[in-house]
């Protein structure tokens, strides 16, 4: 080692409080930044031509070349292998050195450990390098190429826009047809509680389905002769002759007036109709997106029986976890009850947190 100090960033996951497969369509999105994140930190060695990775929830340490390309790496150092590449792509001068990452995110639950990962540790990359990637955006951008033409998801731009954008006590209106991001008033006070239930199911976009519905929006939007579903009217879902790709049409075109109703309600502080967004949210994830599952549904039931204002699976689908609004009263009796209903009900034990939306990735 060279004796050149360590470099630290820290980059938080996200929960999304509605509009979910609407980036990849280029319409809206309102997440927050989580308080849990992942930290990386980087000590660079100039005599190094590797950079050697170790996670303090992986047991081998990962070995990345400099001159890594796609398909080197597998597994969770793909995700970081993806940074060092995209960056590099982009003429910064990554130095070798030893990478060390610890994080709090949970694994698939659907809150975007992976985002957090890769903010992480292009930013502490990134410092280390000396060489100017950009503003947040930018950087929002590498990462989102590292994880689809490295690690090979087809991921948007929420998750990492989330990451990078996060601000304490605000959410995120995200366009993505702009790529612009504002911040809308998220505190609410003393008397409501975000609560994530963890199903502790983890999310299988890698079975393929998360592309399936990717490609059949693309799909509806070539039918109706548009670019993306964002161009398209509010009712041209029901100009589509395959049903299929209209009710996912449906979807995301009534999640993105959902979406923008959602962020008025926060503005105005009207939790109630926030939380009925949230409900149609989901029917419409369930019934026109299918993504849900069985467990997902029960478990966003016994949250509305329980209380909740609104409860919606947030995340790509097919697990993870469940976002909820509640007033206090409510809260504490989903925190308290929630888990021993779905045990009785035949599924694992969910956890269930209390969130508040955080900063987003910052140097240490």
């Amino acid at each position: 080692m060279t004796g050149r100090p360590a470099f630290r960033a820290f980059a938080p996951g996200r929960v999304n409080l509605i509009g979910e497969h609407t980036d990849y369509n280029l319409g809206y999105s309102l997440p927050i930044a989580l308080r849990l994140g992942t930290t990386a930190v980087f000590t660079p060695d100039e005599s190094a031509t590797v950079i050697g990775a170790v996670s303090a929830t992986e047991p081998d340490e990962c070995e990345i070349a400099l001159s890594t390309v796609p398909g080197e790496v597998t597994g969770w150092g793909a995700y970081v292998a993806g940074c060092v590449w995209a960056l590099r792509e982009a003429g910064v001068p990554v130095p070798g050195g030893r990478l060390q990452i610890s994080s709090d995110v949970p694994v698939g639950a659907g809150l975007s450990s992976s985002a957090a990962l890769e903010c992480a540790v292009l930013l502490a990359l990134a410092e280390a390098s000396g060489a100017p990637v950009g503003d947040r955006t930018a950087v929002a951008k590498l990462a989102q190429k590292a994880e689809n033409h490295y690690v090979g998801a087809p991921t948007g731009l929420l998750d990492q826009l989330a990451s990078l954008y996060g601000e304490p006590d605000r959410a995120l209106l995200i366009d993505f047809r702009s790529v612009q991001v504002e911040t809308v008033p998220a505190a609410l006070g003393e008397a409501y509680r975000l609560l994530v239930i963890d199903s502790h199911a983890p999310h299988r976009h890698s079975a393929g389905e998360y592309r399936e519905r990717r490609d059949s929006c693309a799909a509806a939007a070539a039918s109706l002769g548009v670019a993306s579903l964002r161009e398209a009217g509010p009712d041209d879902w029901g100009r589509l002759t395959d049903p299929v790709h209209a009710r996912r049409a449906r979807h995301v075109l009534t999640e993105n007036a959902r979406v923008l109703a959602a962020a008025d309600a926060l503005r105005d502080g009207d939790y109630p109709v926030f939380g009925e967004l949230m409900n149609a949210s989901h029917e419409s994830m369930r019934d026109d997106f299918e993504i849900t599952t069985d467990h997902i549904d029960h478990l966003a039931a016994l949250a509305r029986r329980m209380g909740a204002l609104g409860a919606r699976m947030t995340g790509g689908g097919f697990g993870g976890s469940v976002i909820a609004l509640a007033d206090v009263d409510a809260a504490d009796r989903i925190i308290a009850e929630l888990p021993d209903a779905a045990v009785a009900a035949g599924h694992p034990a969910p956890t269930v947190r209390a969130v508040r939306p955080g900063p987003g990735a910052h140097l240490r």
